[in-house]
């Protein structure tokens, strides 16, 4: 069907199709409304679309269907003289009528651009018993029941053109494997998610108040910290934010100044997280190797669907620095060399959309941040996590995202319960602007 022209695109349905109809249908172009009680009304035949004037090629049409009625609706009584020719039937434009109902299960599945010829492809599909799913721009932002009948059918059938780079995210809906809570998208243009969080390491509370108890009780201490995060209508995600590797004082054996949690400490917060709904990110503090090192020591858990990264750049040393005596930076590039890698990990495991955050509490500590990527396989966040006073927090907040309503990331809040003065509130976090997606507790 011609991209873009529903109205020579249901022409072009029809020559394909039908060789003659007994009933033809005509709705405007642009009241799917029309269009839906032409079907609720059981039209045998074609629905042929009618833009800003009734065009040639239309009556060509007409012409050659040779139908014996016309059904009309949403169009002025006034084109029977157009139609003079044929048994005109108007019918009045039903507002509850339903276009496109998805079944539970249909062996095949159509998938249309919503700016062809979705009228006339509902109803054929109707007729033939085929599911039909007008996609949006990202298939992964569909609603569910749309993604339940993808990811049920036998055969999917592309009936507009569709970006070949996005084949991957019919993937994802095929697999079906959500983030917790729901969806495949981490945030949403028609709903809001806010993760709030426990910071730390597993095995000490000395980093964090993750530490100061294990995965089940930390399961039950999310949900009393979450209390009023809610407040905006946000559908909260309850998270461990888990330091895998952590900065040191000393160099140790491998020289970089961290050193990295063994993989079966962090397992069982993996685990319990999977089985009660709970996001987890896996913290990197490198010292002085590469962020992307790290990360790839703990791929196993970053091929699961509820586990994601965090970049903590205050700990990221140069050659030659040491922890505390400086403040670690990293450049856009190397965060880069992570999303590329952590992105290719989605497309290959079908995986929802996955958490990236990066922790900045001066400019100093990402260098070109302007040039960080964001596709589409990743949310990525960029979480303020100094401390201090409230006043001093705001101030800060508010020069970090200055100008960045375009950057395509969203913006983290971090509350340290022994260091702020005061601990800000909820109604306090929800104050700022840009609102926080995210939200820690160290």
């Amino acid at each position: 069907m011609p991209a873009g022209d529903p109205v020579a695109g249901a022409v072009a349905l029809s020559r394909a199709i039908y060789e003659c109809a007994a009933q033809v249908g005509l709705a405007p172009a642009s009241d799917g409304q029309a269009a839906a009680t032409l079907a609720a009304a059981g039209l045998d035949g074609p629905l042929l679309l009618v833009g800003d004037w009734f065009m040639g090629f239309l009556m060509t049409e007409l012409r050659r269907l040779a139908p014996d009625t016309v059904l009309v609706a949403g169009l002025d009584e006034g084109i029977e003289q157009t139609l003079f020719e044929y048994d005109v039937r108007f019918l009045e434009v039903d507002p509850d009528a339903v276009l496109i109902g998805h079944a539970p299960e249909s062996e095949e599945v159509w998938l249309l651009d919503p700016d062809a010829a979705v009228g006339p492809v509902a109803i054929l599909a109707a007729k033939l018993g085929v599911g039909l799913v007008v996609a949006e721009p990202d298939f992964r932002a569909l609603p569910a029941e749309a993604r339940q009948l993808i990811a049920g059918a036998g055969e999917l059938r592309l009936m507009s053109y569709f970006d070949p780079d996005t084949a991957w995210q019919l993937d994802v809906v095929r697999r079906g494997d959500e983030i917790p809570g729901g969806g495949l998208l981490m945030f949403g243009e028609d709903f809001s998610r806010r993760l709030i969080a426990i910071y730390g390491h597993p095995v000490t509370s000395a980093l964090g108040v993750l530490g100061e108890q294990g995965p089940e009780e930390g399961v039950e201490r999310l949900a009393e910290i979450a209390a009023g995060y809610e407040a905006d209508g946000a559908l909260i995600l309850p998270t461990f934010e888990i330091i895998a590797t952590v900065a040191s004082a000393g160099a140790g054996r491998d020289g970089d100044y961290s050193a990295e949690t063994d993989r079966d400490v962090i397992r069982p917060w993996i685990e319990t997280a999977a089985a009660n709904d709970v996001y987890v990110v896996l913290d990197l503090q490198p010292g002085r190797t590469h962020f992307l090192t790290q990360a790839k020591y703990y791929e196993e858990f970053l091929r699961l669907p509820h586990v994601g990264l965090a970049l903590d750049p205050e700990w990221r040393l140069r050659p030659n620095e040491v922890h505390l005596r400086q403040i670690g930076t990293v450049d856009a590039e190397e965060i880069n060399e992570v999303v590329a890698w952590l992105a290719g990990i989605v497309q290959e495991e079908s995986l929802p959309q996955k958490l990236l955050i990066v922790h900045q509490f001066r400019f100093s500590m990402i260098t070109n941040r302007e040039l960080i990527e964001t596709p589409p396989e990743l949310a990525m966040v960029i979480q303020m996590d100094g401390q201090g006073s409230l006043g001093a927090k705001y101030n800060t907040w508010n020069v970090l995202t200055k100008g960045t309503e375009e950057r395509g990331f969203r913006w983290g809040w971090k509350n340290f319960y022994d260091e702020d003065f005061p601990t800000a509130t909820p109604e306090q976090v929800l104050e700022l602007t840009p609102v926080p997606v995210f939200v820690s507790f160290q």
